[in-house]
């Protein structure tokens, strides 16, 4: 499994030629129910528009799709769907709403015009890397507590609340690969007595 980057929220712009209004929504979707959930709550906030031009992007089997929505061929759903592939984004959706201002803006006016708001919305949108994760569960005596504590933290793990009973639970989530020289120091700081677990790899924000 390899790292991919994707949005984290929402981004919206809006973008004027010619009086036509463009107006454009980005956000994460990773599946496509996910993406056309967004674009019909889109279509629901703005029916009197006249077009409302989509394109996503799916990680799981690299699946594309887009449409014009009544825009000349590859004038709209082509331009947004190739502002996401520049961005470098998977598991997005991007939605651009038209409302016509009079004026014919060519085929390049088009192309133009909703690629910019697409560009726009996906730059106002937070993004970031999705990295094969593991959590790590390790439980120690109490002697053991602060040192195995510093341990994970200079690993760059992000650290979960430890349980304390009669032992104390320290829980982590870190990049896949980064618990292998951990586990071999634990086992030597607590003479074989540490309890590690290792969670099958997983995607998060990371």
């Amino acid at each position: 499994m390899e790292d991919y980057r994707t949005l984290q929220g929402q981004g919206l712009a809006e973008y004027e030629e010619k009086r036509s209004r463009f107006i454009a929504v980005a956000e994460f979707a990773d599946t496509e129910e996910k993406a056309l959930a967004v674009l019909n709550r889109v279509r629901a906030e703005n029916r009197t528009a006249r077009h409302n031009v989509y394109a996503y992007v799916l990680r799981e089997g690299n699946r594309t799709r887009y449409s014009d929505d009544g825009e000349p061929a590859k004038t709209a759903g082509m331009p947004v769907l190739d502002a996401i592939r520049h961005a470098g984004l998977t598991d997005c959706v991007v939605v651009v709403t038209r409302y016509f201002g009079g004026i014919l803006l060519g085929t390049g006016g088009l192309v133009r015009a909703y690629s910019q708001a697409a560009k726009m919305a996906l730059e106002n949108a937070p993004s970031g890397v999705m990295r094969v994760c593991v959590r790590l569960t390790v439980t120690v005596e109490y002697p053991l507590y602060e040192r195995v504590d510093l341990l994970l933290k200079e690993a760059g793990a992000r650290m979960e609340e430890p349980v304390f009973t009669d032992r104390v639970t320290l829980s982590c989530v870190l990049p896949q690969g980064d618990e292998a020289p951990i586990l071999p120091k634990l086992q030597e700081w607590s003479r074989g007595d540490a309890q590690a677990e290792v969670s099958e790899g997983f995607y998060t924000a990371f």
